[in-house]
């Protein structure tokens, strides 16, 4: 009886308004916390508010270790523009090897602002030192073709195109980078590269993957996709079987220079592979247009005839791309013919040397 009269006094108190006492303050809750305080100073434990306290190497290394670690992506966008100013500048005195080590990776980042800084850091980078790196820079090139996000993959083509422009002989002649390349085009565009002529000529589809320029999966982007896949692909074949300039007039100290002298090229002797682990068809070094254009011929030339037929049905900047890659094609194929009428020009010429000779 006596519990469940001290019940209903604890539950109509709960309902009974207090009485306040004139002069008196209201009571405080429990729970009560002071915040009348001021602070005067925030202290932040190992860290410099003013970048003026730090010397420049170690600002430079705080910022090039954010594009890596940050994990806000204007923080990264941020460290790799004040990266690129400072490349930019002339006598920076930084390692490029270092940088691309470090930032090569942010060609896959998640994040388009950071990979369009990343773009334009590398442009920023002198072209002179960009052949030494190209094997290096074309596995995370490579890798970004093959990337299942679509603007990613776009992003890894305008970098493929400044690679290009920056070194575009060593790009199509180092260890891997031609045949390697192509089939990361081919896997990019959804092309099958063991379709022979005879296939071609019999119905077989070939398909092109777009890669969509906008943020949504829409029919609207794909012609631009499509076109841009092709633009990049004609440049690199372009590249490889443009014809290769010859001096005519024999230069003796040249000579000399080349056979004794120091190269003037990284790793000289790297076609030789001497120490190396054995390399396939891929893994090769092809070096000059000859052999490249050989193994395109036997391998690429005619899936890629067939799918750039496809494409120049379709028209617009589609078709125009299309155009651009069939010249880039027929640009091997007449300087082979034209090599080819040269020798039999010369053998013609020496028959009838022959004959009149007899005579």
């Amino acid at each position: 009886m006596g519990s469940s009269n001290k019940k209903k006094k604890e539950k109509k108190k709960d309902f009974q308004k207090a009485k306040l006492k004139v002069g008196k303050a209201k009571a405080k809750a429990a729970s009560f916390t002071d915040t009348s305080f001021k602070s005067k100073s925030i202290t932040v434990n190992q860290q410099s508010l003013s970048h003026a306290s730090l010397p420049f190497p170690d600002q430079f290394k705080q910022h090039l270790s954010l594009c890596i670690s940050a994990k806000s992506d204007s923080a990264r966008r941020d460290a790799l523009a004040y990266i690129t100013n400072h490349i930019s500048s002339p006598g920076h005195g930084v390692g490029i090897p270092q940088i691309l080590t470090k930032l090569l990776p942010l060609l896959t980042d998640t994040s388009v602002p950071v990979r369009t800084q990343l773009l334009k850091l590398l442009s920023s980078l002198p072209p002179t030192s960009i052949p030494p790196h190209v094997i290096q820079i074309l596995l995370y090139i490579r890798s970004g073709l093959t990337h299942l996000s679509p603007s990613v993959r776009l992003t890894a083509l305008s970098a493929l195109e400044w690679l290009l422009s920056a070194a575009g002989p060593a790009t199509v002649s180092c260890a891997g980078g031609w045949l390697k390349t192509l089939t990361s085009f081919s896997s990019m565009m959804g092309w099958n590269p063991s379709v022979s002529t005879a296939m071609a000529t019999k119905g077989w589809s070939v398909g092109i993957k777009p890669v969509l320029l906008g943020k949504h999966n829409t029919k609207k982007g794909e012609p631009e996709a499509k076109a841009r896949q092709l633009e990049v692909l004609a440049k690199f074949i372009a590249e490889g079987l443009k014809e290769e300039v010859v001096e005519s007039e024999f230069e003796e100290e040249a000579y000399r220079n080349n056979l004794y002298r120091l190269p003037t090229t990284p790793n000289p002797f790297a076609y030789l592979n001497l120490f190396g682990i054995p390399r396939d068809e891929e893994n090769e070094m092809y070096l000059d247009r000859e052999s490249r254009l050989r193994v395109f011929d036997a391998k690429w030339r005619a899936v890629i005839e067939k799918g750039k037929e496809d494409a120049r049905k379709e028209g617009g900047a589609v078709g125009r791309a299309a155009a651009a890659l069939h010249r880039a094609l027929n640009g091997g194929i007449v300087v082979v013919r034209e090599e080819e009428t040269e020798d039999e020009g010369e053998d013609e010429e020496e028959e009838e040397d022959d004959e009149m000779d007899e005579d």
